[in-house]
């Protein structure tokens, strides 16, 4: 027997479509079953690679007296954040300013016109059938409590929103000057960007005060990968020359690619780690993680030329093309944290990782497996390894060896006495390259986790932007030749009459319309795919997008909103000017606008990411680990932007091998090559004298025409004026 979410494009909802609850996709029909009946909603948003998710599922989900109980007096409503992440932050408030805290599952009781009056994450049954019992009493016989609570909470999260549109600005340097941060000041003691430069000096003194020296990343356990701080840090280093920058981007790469979070045999990394000294990681695979951390690693290697950075931009790009690529050629949303295995009978052969020795049941007593009675859930077991373990596959010599590299102990360092792998020095790379194809081949015979094969716009957006920017820094036109299938793929696909459509699977788009970020990310992956390719179809493609975003997500203080004019109308407008594990909708238009007005030449495109950067930069500013990706926009600004255009003579194979690595090592500078007039930035721009010859421009100032390595180095060098 299924129910509703047999048929939804989610995998996430699909995994609960044999549960006994009557299950209903968030739609107009569920909304009006719980309005004819007079009941309330009970609403449930999760993800498909979340690991307490599955746990919830099994634990609450899969019972029939939680089935019968939800049947009875609610209409029960399964939702997928990553399909309708809309809906997932409008009640996402509600359970933050409720409970204090968020997360995944989130559990919702709702009135029928969708006030929330009750949240939670995670519920165990008993407290869930006792909390259904609850709200059922109390709506029936405390209908006026309930009716005013959620009034309260409603009018809450609205006042919440506007304050946060009214935020004011956050700069006052003392001079008088007013007006916008990025747009310009006027008044006594202000000059051109002094005020932009000092507030971005100031955002790096806040940055550093919360930064982990010893061991890399900011505040403490659990520790997320800080990528978009880093991708600004490395432009603000690149713009002031300021060590302690680099210092905090250089620290935290080498230790996150060293720990547990990065995947030492197959490459790509884990959601977050657990503890401070990034060992043991939760162990989903999140696309936009890993497109966001590609590109940083492939910007500390253009800038340092490490080759840990290398190796890591190497890995992860591969890790994308092998574990994440769909048949259409574009990306998949994640891998699960969890393994699915099957129980150990006597009728059973043993398999490498065991559910005991992977650790089904945690160190907190709670029970971690999910699934049917065939297979349970064991977070960690297709990655973890015992001593032992690494001696059956190596040999005593080898695997004793490989123990001390990688730290796996007899304790463990995860659960059960297992061990997530580390390698936190090298070793000889003949050596190393044996024992890690040995033992990748071992864990290619284990249980695999789930892939969450749904497309998200927004993430292939960035997966577009980080294998174009690898490629270009390694050299490796796979990559590149990936980014444009997958372009070719979402762009003819997705784009449906003009604007995004959030999500496919199968090469079936889905109907849930796309938000900010789909678009801005969409725009930002087609802008460098440009400056890979110097084919003019991408800049196209993504400035009627954002012609069409700037209609659709328009607020009224030169924001943007999450939802477009056209989508449906929820308790609130959704609204985020801050970052979270991605870039919100504000900062990805904003530095999308901001691109492609540097490629395409178009000041109105730059105008208009400026208005939305000095809104941005309210938040950015003052919490700057929760808005890199604004600051690093702001760091574009700050530096003009700084474009660099090359062209070589037509119908002649010159040599712009120095030319463009010259430029390549500045993350902060819009590089375009190409033969003169074939783009935009290349109109004009003859190759002089035969040569090749770059084209240094700082907002609508240019330099004179330049042929030799050592003049493009000192202009870059050159500050903004």
């Amino acid at each position: 027997m299924t129910n509703r979410l047999a048929d939804a494009s989610s995998p996430y909802l699909r995994q609960h479509a044999h549960n006994p609850v009557d299950w209903w996709p968030w739609c107009e029909e569920a909304l009006t079953e719980a309005r004819e009946r007079d009941v309330p909603i009970l609403l449930s948003v999760g993800y498909a690679a979340c690991h307490w998710c599955h746990v919830m599922a099994h634990e609450v989900f899969e019972d029939a007296e939680v089935g019968a109980a939800l049947r009875e007096g609610f209409v029960a409503i399964k939702v997928d954040r990553e399909e309708r992440p809309d809906l997932d932050s409008v009640y996402m408030s509600a359970t933050i300013a409720l409970t204090g805290r968020g997360g995944w599952p989130m559990t919702c009781l709702l009135t029928p016109d969708g006030r929330p009056f009750f949240a939670a994450t995670y519920i165990p049954r008993p407290q869930f059938l006792h909390l259904l019992a609850s709200a059922s009493e109390a709506w029936t016989d405390r209908r006026a409590e309930v009716e005013d609570s959620a009034d309260r909470i409603a009018e809450a999260l609205r006042a919440q929103v506007e304050a946060q549109a009214n935020l004011a600005p956050v700069l006052d340097d003392g001079t008088g000057a007013v007006g916008g941060v990025v747009t310009g000041v006027e008044g006594p003691g202000a000059t051109p960007g002094s005020v932009l430069d000092a507030a971005l000096d100031a955002a790096e003194e806040r940055a550093a005060s919360t930064f982990d020296w010893a061991r890399g990343g900011f505040g403490t356990a659990p520790k997320f990968p800080p990528s978009m701080v880093l991708s600004w840090l490395l432009r603000h280093h690149d713009r002031t020359g300021t060590p302690r920058a680099l210092q905090m981007v250089e620290s935290t790469c080498e230790a996150m690619a060293r720990g547990g979070l990065y995947d030492q045999l197959a490459g790509g990394f884990a959601r977050y780690s657990t503890d401070a000294d990034w060992i043991v990681p939760h162990f989903e695979k999140m696309l936009y993680d890993n497109a966001l951390l590609l590109s940083v690693y492939a910007d500390w290697y253009r800038v340092s030329g490490s080759p840990l950075a290398e190796r890591v931009t190497r890995e992860t790009a591969e890790f994308l093309l092998r574990d994440l690529r769909t048949p259409e050629g574009a990306f998949a949303s994640a891998l699960d944290a969890d393994t699915p295995i099957t129980p150990v009978t006597s009728a059973t052969p043993t398999t490498p990782v065991t559910p005991d020795t992977a650790g089904a049941v945690g160190g907190d007593g709670a029970d971690r497996s999910h699934g049917g009675s065939s297979s349970i859930g064991v977070e960690g077991a297709t990655y973890v390894w015992t001593p032992a373990q690494l001696v059956e596959v190596l040999g005593e010599e080898d695997g004793a060896s490989a123990a001390l590299l990688l730290e796996v102990t007899e304790l463990g360092t995860f659960e059960r006495g297992t061990s997530v792998l580390q390698r936190r020095v090298d070793a000889d790379p003949a050596w190393w390259r044996s024992v890690r194809d040995r033992l990748w081949r071992a864990r290619d015979a284990r249980p695999q986790p789930s892939r969450d094969d749904k497309i998200v716009t927004a993430w292939n957006g960035l997966a577009i932007a980080a294998l174009a920017d690898a490629g270009t820094a390694l050299g490796e036109h796979r990559f590149i030749d990936a980014a444009a299938n997958c372009a070719e793929f979402v762009v003819g696909t997705h784009l449906v009459d003009g604007r995004c459509r959030r999500t496919s699977r199968a090469g079936v788009v889905g109907e849930a319309l796309g938000v900010a970020e789909d678009h801005g990310n969409l725009a930002h992956g087609l802008v460098r795919l440009h400056a890979a390719t110097g084919r003019p179809v991408w800049l196209e493609v993504a400035g009627a997008l954002l012609d069409v975003a700037v209609d659709l997500f328009d607020a009224p203080d030169g924001g943007f909103h999450d939802t477009g004019n056209d989508a449906e109308r929820l308790l609130l407008r959704p609204r985020s000017d801050s970052d979270d594990a991605e870039p919100c909708g504000l900062s990805s238009l904003s530095r999308a606008l901001l691109e492609y007005g540097a490629y395409a030449g178009s000041t109105a495109h730059l105008d208009r990411a400026r208005i939305a950067l000095d809104v941005g930069c309210r938040v950015a500013l003052r919490t700057p680990t929760f808005g890199g990706w604004t600051l690093a926009a702001a760091e574009l600004v700050a530096a003009g932007p700084l474009t660099v255009a090359i062209t070589s003579p037509p119908g002649e194979e010159a040599d712009v091998t120095g030319l463009v690595s010259a430029s390549a090592r500045h993350p902060r500078a819009f590089v375009l090559v190409g033969a003169p007039d074939s783009a935009p930035l290349l109109t004009d721009r003859p190759a002089r004298h035969g040569v090749p010859t770059a084209y240094v421009c700082r907002g609508t100032v240019c330099d004179a025409p330049l042929t030799r390595v050592e003049q493009l180095e000192e202009a870059i060098a050159t500050p903004a004026p």
